[in-house]
């Protein structure tokens, strides 16, 4: 029996297109079943949702991370996913050929995320949030940050310590701001290697 023929094929398919969600926009939610996705651009937030009710920060994923591939052999999604930024979609597995290969990369991609995540939530602040940035930016030092509520989530710091940090890496010329159509002001940034290195 193959790992994805656990999921009963009966049930009615998701269309299997690419899509673009929004900074804000509701990807899916935990206990709902449907596809999974490769993350091509932007940063995921994942929450567990408590007995409670109540959902809390989990996870991140970046671009070139699987998520939802619970759904493939549970059926139903574990962890609720939002975009943090603007991002771009693909349905996953992305080939049949592939499959086998792209699972056990993703698996050690997750595990190295999974790492990298913890290490967000522990040590000095200022370290919290450079390491964030560092996790986000692109090679030629760009990044679009997520809101800074979800920044405080991510590394278990409150709102205003993050606010005051960035500003001091502002401050420092380490983060210089920069216009990005569709992207609020405070939050995209050129970010300098150097600079954020020697923090």
């Amino acid at each position: 029996m193959g790992l994805f023929s656990l999921v009963d094929r009966n049930k009615s398919i998701p269309t299997r297109a690419a899509r673009a969600c929004a900074s804000g926009e509701a990807i899916y939610r935990s206990g709902c079943d449907g596809l999974a996705w490769r993350v091509r651009s932007g940063v995921v937030r994942l929450d567990a949702l408590a007995a409670s009710g109540e959902s809390s920060f989990a996870s991140l994923a970046i671009a070139g991370d699987i998520i939802g591939c619970e759904s493939l052999l549970f059926g139903a999604y574990t962890f609720s996913a939002s975009a943090l930024t603007q991002c771009d979609l693909s349905p996953w597995p992305e080939g049949e050929v592939a499959a086998g290969e792209s699972l056990l990369q993703s698996l050690a991609i997750a595990q190295k995320r999974a790492a990298d995540v913890v290490a967000l939530r522990g040590g000095e602040a200022l370290a919290r949030v450079v390491n964030l940035i560092r996790l986000l930016a692109d090679a030629s030092g760009s990044v679009v940050l997520p809101a800074r509520q979800d920044m405080a989530d991510i590394t278990d710091l409150r709102f205003e310590t993050i606010s005051r940090i960035i500003k001091k890496l502002e401050r420092a010329e380490v983060l210089a701001p920069r216009k990005i159509s569709g992207v609020h002001a405070t939050r995209s940034f050129s970010v300098n290697l150097d600079g954020l290195a020697a923090v």
